[in-house]
C-alpha cells in the first residue's frame, strides 16, 4: 500500500456513517475513535468536530462542495438531475466543473488545471497533494481534515462505500478518492496555500472537555449505582403458573413502561428480544416492488420473503406516484396548482386545525387500513431452514416451556407526519423498518405442523392449543394492532381479553409519557397526526442501560422507559452461546443508540441535528440548516431537549447488566475483540449480578471484576 493509499484509508477510518433519512440508524459519531479511551476520544472529537471557527478559505471550499454534492447525490428532489453521474462522483464532477465560473473564474491556470485532471480519483488526489505541496508526513492529518472540516457529508459518503446494500445507487456510484479528489481539485483552486491548513489545527488550543466529562459522569452517577443496588436487591422467581398470554416486545427501551402497564392488566407475561426476531430477511413489498433487508445492518438477509401489506390498491398508488411526478415536474406545478390548488388549500388547513380528522379522511378515501395482517409467503424458506429459525428464535429468548394459549410477537413502528427523522423513532437497528412483517413470518413459522414436530424432537413441546400471532406497537400512540385473522374460534375469547387489556395499557402509559411531553395535554394520537408537531414522541431520549436477564430481576422496579431488556435464563445456556451473541449483536446497536443519544445532547451543533424549525431537505436523503449547510447527521434538538437550554436526555453511557455467572462473562468478553474495545475504553460499562451468590460487580476497563460501592 503507497503512502498515499494509507494515508487515505485511515482518514476515513476516522469517520462514522450516516444514513440517508428513508433508513436511519443510530451511530456512534465518534466511532471512528472508539480504539481510543471514552475520555481520550471525547478530546479527539473536539479538537476535529467541535471547532467554532474555520478558516475562510475552507469555509468557501465547502459552499462549492456542498453544491456539487447536493446535485450528485440528489434522490429525485431536483427538477433537473445532474448529467453523467453514472460515470461516478470524480468523473461527472471533472466533466462538468469546466463549466463553473464559481470555481475557476475563468482563469487560464485553473482551467488547465481542470482539463488536465488524471482519468481516476487516485491519480488526481496523488497530483493534487504534490500540487498543494502537502509533506508524506503530514499527508495523513491533511486528508482527515479534508473530511473533518465537511463532516456530514463525509459522514453520508462513508456510508455510501461501506454500508450500502451494492445495488442500491448503482446511478450514483461513489468511492472514498472520489469525494476527496473533488475535496482537493477545489481546493486547489480556491486556496493554492492550503497546507497552511495542518499548521493551523497543529496550532489549536488544546481540548478542554471537562465539563462534558462531568455532565456523563454526574448522569452515571445519578442512574446507575440506584439502579444496580435495585437489581442487586432483587431475586428473580420464574412464573409458576400458566400465564393467560405472553408477547414478546423488542428491546427497546420504550417497550418497558408498556410491558409493566399490560402486566399490571392480569396474568400476562412479557418477554424482550430484538425486534427482527431473529430473523434476517429481504422482504419484498409486492405492491411497490420495494425490497429491503428487515434486520440490523450488523447482519445480512438469508432469505427473502414477498409480502403485501394491504397499504392501498395499484390504482391508488399509481395516482400517488403521478401526483408526485407533476409536482416534482420543471413546468407542471403551475397548471397543478391552478387545477387543484383550492383543494390542496382546504386539505391544508383541515390537517393544520384538525389532524385527526384529516387522517380518519385520508384513512377512509384510500380504503387502507393497519388492522390487516401483511400477507407474508414462507415459501422460499425450506422448511428445514424454518425449523432452524424458529428453534434459535425460540432458545434465544428463553421461551421454550410453559406456552400460553396466545404468544404475541409485537414488533414496533411509530407514526408521524412531516418529520424527517420519522425512521429515527421506529428503530435504532433495522433502518427504520417497522417489525410486524418479521413478527408475522415467525408466527406463521411456529403454527406450521412440520415446525412443531421438529421443535418436540429437539424439547420444545408446544401445546396444540397455543397460537402464535404477529402484532405491531405504534410507540407514537401506544397502539398495539394484532395480526388476529387467522385465529381459530376456540381463541376469540382470548384475543378480545388481550385486547381489552392492551388498550388498557395504552391509556395508563400515555398519561405517564404525558407528563414528560413538555407539559403538553395535547393526546399522543393528535401528536402523531399534526404535521406541526417538531415533538411527536421522545424516542429512546434518556436511554441508558441495557438488562441481560429474566423478567422477574426488574419486573417490580419501575424503569422510566430508561432500559433496553433483553430476555435470558443464563441455566438454559450452558455454554454461554446465547449470550455472546447478545453481547456482541444487540449490545453493540443499543451502544451506537446510546452514543448518539449523548452526544446530541452533549454538543447538538457538532454531533446533532440541531433544531427542526430551521431545517431543510435535502436531495430527499439528508438535512442540512438553512439552504447550504453541511449535512446535519445526528438528532434533532427536540429529540433531546424539553426546551432550546434544557436538555431531556440524561448523557449517561451505556451500562449493561447481565444476571449471570461472572466466570461466564469474563470468558466471552476474553474471545470477543469488539467487547474488549467497548468495555476496556470505557464506551460501555458491565456489571452484573451473579446468580451464584446475588452480590453485583463490576467490570473495571482492565477487563477485571470489582464489586462496586452500592450506597
Amino acid at each position: 500500500m503507497t503512502t498515499f493509499e494509507n494515508a487515505l484509508e485511515n482518514s476515513w477510518a476516522k469517520m462514522s456513517p450516516f444514513w440517508p433519512l428513508k433508513n436511519l440508524i443510530a451511530v456512534n459519531p465518534l466511532q471512528g475513535f472508539e480504539d481510543l479511551p471514552f475520555e481520550k476520544a471525547l478530546a479527539e472529537g473536539h479538537t476535529f468536530f467541535q471547532q467554532q471557527e474555520l478558516p475562510a478559505a475552507i469555509k468557501a471550499i465547502n459552499r462549492q462542495t456542498i453544491k456539487w454534492c447536493q446535485a450528485f447525490f440528489d434522490e429525485g428532489q431536483a427538477t433537473i438531475s445532474m448529467p453523467g453521474r453514472e460515470k461516478g462522483l470524480y468523473n461527472a464532477w471533472r466533466t462538468l466543473a469546466l463549466h463553473d465560473a464559481q470555481l475557476h473564474n475563468n482563469d487560464a491556470d485553473n482551467l488547465k488545471l481542470l482539463r488536465e485532471l488524471p482519468n481516476t480519483a487516485a491519480e488526481a488526489c496523488t497530483q493534487l497533494l504534490a500540487k498543494l505541496k502537502v509533506k508524506p508526513a503530514k499527508q495523513e492529518l491533511f486528508l482527515t481534515l479534508m473530511l473533518t472540516t465537511l463532516p456530514g457529508w463525509a459522514a453520508h459518503i462513508k456510508y455510501r462505500t461501506h454500508w450500502a446494500p451494492k445495488n442500491e445507487h448503482t446511478h450514483t456510484p461513489v468511492t472514498g478518492a472520489d469525494y476527496m479528489a473533488l475535496r482537493l481539485a477545489i481546493t486547489c483552486l480556491l486556496w493554492p496555500m492550503a497546507n497552511e491548513l495542518t499548521s493551523w489545527f497543529e496550532a489549536l488550543p488544546e481540548s478542554n472537555v471537562q465539563s462534558m466529562l462531568e455532565a456523563v459522569r454526574h448522569a452515571e452517577e445519578e442512574f446507575h449505582t440506584p439502579l444496580l443496588k435495585a437489581l442487586a436487591d432483587t431475586t428473580p422467581s420464574a412464573p409458576t403458573q400458566r400465564p393467560k398470554a405472553q408477547m414478546v416486545f423488542c428491546i427497546d427501551v420504550r417497550s418497558e413502561p408498556f410491558r409493566r402497564a399490560l402486566e399490571q392488566q392480569g396474568h400476562y407475561e412479557t418477554l424482550g428480544f430484538a425486534g427482527f426476531f431473529g430473523l434476517a430477511l429481504q422482504l419484498v413489498n409486492q405492491q411497490t416492488g420495494e425490497s429491503y433487508a428487515s434486520c440490523p445492518v450488523l447482519l445480512s438477509p438469508s432469505h427473502s420473503v414477498d409480502v403485501c401489506t394491504h397499504q392501498g390498491n395499484e390504482a391508488q398508488n399509481a395516482g400517488s406516484s403521478f401526483y408526485k411526478a407533476l409536482k416534482y415536474s420543471f413546468v407542471s406545478p403551475f397548471a397543478l396548482v391552478e387545477t387543484i390548488g383550492s383543494w390542496t388549500g382546504l386539505w391544508a388547513a383541515m390537517r393544520t386545525f384538525f389532524p385527526n380528522m384529516a387522517t380518519k379522511l385520508k384513512t377512509w378515501l384510500s380504503n387502507t387500513s393497519a388492522q390487516h395482517a401483511p400477507d407474508v409467503d414462507l415459501k422460499n424458506i425450506p422448511v428445514e431452514d424454518q425449523c432452524k429459525m424458529a428453534e434459535g428464535a425460540l432458545r434465544l429468548m428463553g421461551l421454550t416451556q410453559n406456552f400460553a394459549p396466545i404468544v404475541v410477537f409485537c414488533g414496533h413502528g411509530s407514526t408521524t407526519q412531516n418529520n424527517g427523522y420519522a425512521t429515527a423513532l421506529d428503530c435504532g437497528a433495522c433502518g427504520g423498518r417497522h417489525g410486524g412483517a418479521n413478527a408475522q413470518v415467525l408466527a406463521d413459522m411456529l403454527n406450521t405442523p412440520e415446525v412443531r414436530a421438529y421443535l418436540k424432537t429437539v424439547g420444545i413441546d408446544i401445546p396444540a392449543d397455543t397460537h402464535f400471532m404477529g402484532g405491531q406497537h405504534n410507540t407514537t400512540t401506544d397502539e398495539v394492532t394484532l395480526y388476529d385473522q387467522h385465529v381459530t374460534d376456540s381463541h376469540q375469547n382470548k384475543v378480545a381479553t388481550l385486547k381489552q387489556a392492551l388498550e388498557y395499557a395504552r391509556t395508563e402509559n400515555n398519561e405517564a409519557r404525558l407528563k414528560d411531553m413538555e407539559n403538553d395535554r395535547q393526546q399522543p394520537l393528535t401528536r402523531s397526526h399534526d404535521w406541526a408537531q417538531v415533538r411527536p414522541e421522545w424516542g429512546l431520549a434518556r436511554n441508558g442501560a441495557f438488562i441481560v436477564g429474566p423478567r422477574g430481576l426488574t419486573k417490580t422496579h419501575n424503569l422510566h422507559g430508561r432500559c433496553f431488556l433483553h430476555s435470558y435464563d443464563w441455566e438454559k445456556d450452558t455454554d454461554g452461546a446465547h449470550l455472546t451473541v447478545i453481547l456482541t449483536a444487540p449490545m453493540v446497536v443499543a451502544q451506537w443508540i446510546n452514543t448518539q443519544y449523548l452526544f446530541s445532547t452533549l454538543d447538538n451543533v457538532a454531533y446533532g441535528g440541531g433544531s427542526k424549525v430551521t431545517k431543510n431537505i435535502v436531495g430527499k436523503h439528508g438535512i442540512m440548516q438553512g439552504n447550504a449547510s453541511d449535512l446535519m447527521h445526528g438528532l434533532a434538538l427536540q429529540s433531546v431537549n424539553q426546551t432550546d437550554e434544557t436538555p431531556f436526555h440524561k448523557p449517561a453511557r451505556l451500562m449493561t447488566v447481565v444476571y449471570a455467572p461472572k466466570e461466564r462473562i469474563k470468558q466471552i468478553v476474553d474471545m470477543q475483540p469488539v467487547l474488549q474495545k467497548l468495555l476496556g475504553n470505557g464506551w460501555v460499562q458491565l456489571a452484573c449480578i451473579d446468580p451464584t451468590d446475588q452480590k453485583a460487580y463490576r467490570l473495571t476497563t482492565a477487563l477485571d471484576w470489582a464489586k462496586p460501592e452500592l450506597k
